[in-house]
């Protein structure tokens, strides 16, 4: 059973991604301010919350990144059309994707899916995996964890998968389009800047300087690529 918390202060788009959402195996946790989602997040496991920016009482990038100080499940930002402001700063702050109002239900659907599958890989042990090594960075695929310099590093689930593409392939230089196209499983449509913001958060985990990368380079004009590495 998955638990989903959709909080919106409009519970007509809660009570609609309800019915969007309608699976045997969802169970909805319903929050309508920003405050009410922190307190739902504190006392049930999540899997994945939906959650809109302006809200009263507390909002939605605050309810996210308090939220963030305890656990790393899936956020999905819901966002007006046209507030590119918000979605960076939701990116900025965490948040793993957003989805812009009014909302396609089919889109809806597909990026739930995407979270959830990416989350319950991360917190499961029961696929097989290599471990991967570049420098003091080690990412073990079986226990879904990543070491640096031998203390462990939490990552969301969005920054795990981003790191071990570049960490399986290391040389190899992908253009934003394409860890978009690999990691969120949807098309790359203005994922540019959403791309960029989560290298941007890898950096700041796994560099000593993130102003100056030893792993985590930019190729400009073309993509990301990790710095030398061998994989064991």
């Amino acid at each position: 059973m998955y638990h989903i918390l959709l909080c919106d202060d409009e519970k007509d788009i809660v009570n609609a991604l309800e019915i969007y959402l309608n699976q045997p195996d969802y169970c909805f946790h319903k929050a309508y301010d920003g405050q009410e989602a922190l307190e739902i997040a504190g006392r049930q496991e999540l899997q994945l919350i939906l959650m809109d920016v302006m809200m009263p009482r507390m909002d939605g990038l605050e309810a996210m990144s308090r939220i963030r100080q305890f656990s790393n499940v899936p956020v999905i930002l819901l966002t007006a059309k046209g507030e590119d402001l918000d979605k960076i700063l939701g990116l900025n702050a965490g948040a793993d994707d957003y989805i812009t109002k009014p909302f396609n239900p089919m889109e809806v659907c597909a990026r739930v899916r995407s979270q959830l599958r990416r989350y319950m890989q991360l917190g499961s042990g029961a696929r097989q995996g290599g471990r991967l090594r570049i420098g003091g960075i080690q990412l073990d695929d079986t226990g879904k964890t990543v070491f640096l310099d031998g203390e462990e590093i939490n990552l969301t689930p969005t920054e795990y998968e981003i790191l071990k593409l570049l960490m399986a392939h290391p040389g190899q230089v992908f253009s934003p389009a394409e860890i978009y196209q690999q990691v969120w499983k949807d098309q790359p449509i203005g994922s540019e800047g959403t791309v960029a913001v989560h290298i941007r958060h890898l950096r700041e985990k796994v560099e000593i300087n993130p102003a100056d990368p030893r792993y985590l380079k930019v190729v400009w004009g073309q993509g990301y690529k990790m710095e030398g590495g061998i994989s064991i």
